[in-house]
């Protein structure tokens, strides 16, 4: 079972994406700084080898792995439940579960529009919506959603990201305002990084080469390189601990200085 010490010792949180990449970080972070996880995600297989190397790493009942597909309103309702009973409760909610993959305004299909949508947004609105009743009951806490630079900086050529990704910074503002009103000890922010070296990078390595592609990317960031999943997952730790207990309605940008420009 997680350690009674860490920075979010006796937390307990549920990530979603927890199969790889940015979510699976988290994942780790968390259960190394003391908090249970519970790993969602449409790859189960991808969330239960995850869970069981952090199962390995920190003892068996740490982490947990299981099934959902974030647009499925169903599906978070059962999946919350069985969660909350794994862990003995919920207070973090990290919302990682994203697409991308649109294309140009005049081409963008629009049943593609409605996908990107759907993963990018409704995800955020069902977990939220439905994590709120587990939450109340185990607070302090704390919801994480996952923006990106691109829901703050536009591009030509991805309208259904930019959109999305919009969305969640402002919907994540809008949970904040109602968590307080309501007089809940529960926060929300969002989180905006640009490119990580995560696999959904990988379109674009295999058609430049990894090293050339992520210098291509880098020259187009003020540090001069891309991110690393641990700067992601170092930014969920914290507004995942009572370290950030007055942060709440806010944005945490992870951008490597894009948007000074």
């Amino acid at each position: 079972m997680a350690q009674s010490t860490g920075r979010v010792a006796g937390k307990k949180a549920f990530v979603t994406g927890g199969a790889q990449g940015l979510g699976a970080a988290a994942g780790r972070r968390l259960a190394e700084e003391g908090a249970r996880v519970c790993l969602a995600d449409i790859n189960l297989a991808g969330a239960q080898a995850v869970a069981a190397e952090i199962n390995a790493a920190h003892g068996a009942g740490t982490a947990f792995a299981f099934a959902l597909d974030v647009t499925q309103e169903d599906q978070w309702i059962a999946v919350l439940e069985q969660a909350s009973a794994a862990m003995g409760g919920l207070s973090v909610l990290v919302n990682n579960a994203g697409i991308g993959g649109d294309g140009p305004l005049e081409t963008l299909d629009f049943a593609l529009w409605k996908k990107v949508m759907s993963v990018n947004v409704d995800s955020v609105f069902l977990g939220a919506k439905h994590a709120l009743g587990h939450m109340r009951a185990n607070q302090p806490g704390s919801i994480i959603n996952f923006s990106s630079i691109a829901g703050l900086i536009a591009n030509g050529n991805s309208p259904a990201y930019n959109a999305s990704k919009a969305a969640v910074w402002l919907l994540s503002k809008n949970i904040a305002l109602y968590c307080a009103k309501q007089g809940l000890d529960i926060r929300s922010n969002s989180i905006h990084p640009t490119f990580i070296d995560t696999p959904i990078l990988d379109p674009f390595s295999e058609r430049f080469g990894k090293e050339a592609a992520h210098a291509k990317l880098g020259r187009q960031i003020p540090l001069g390189h891309i991110g690393e999943p641990a700067d992601i997952a170092n930014a969920v730790l914290y507004l995942a601990s009572d370290e950030s207990k007055f942060m709440t309605g806010a944005e945490l940008k992870l951008d490597g200085g894009i948007s000074a420009m």
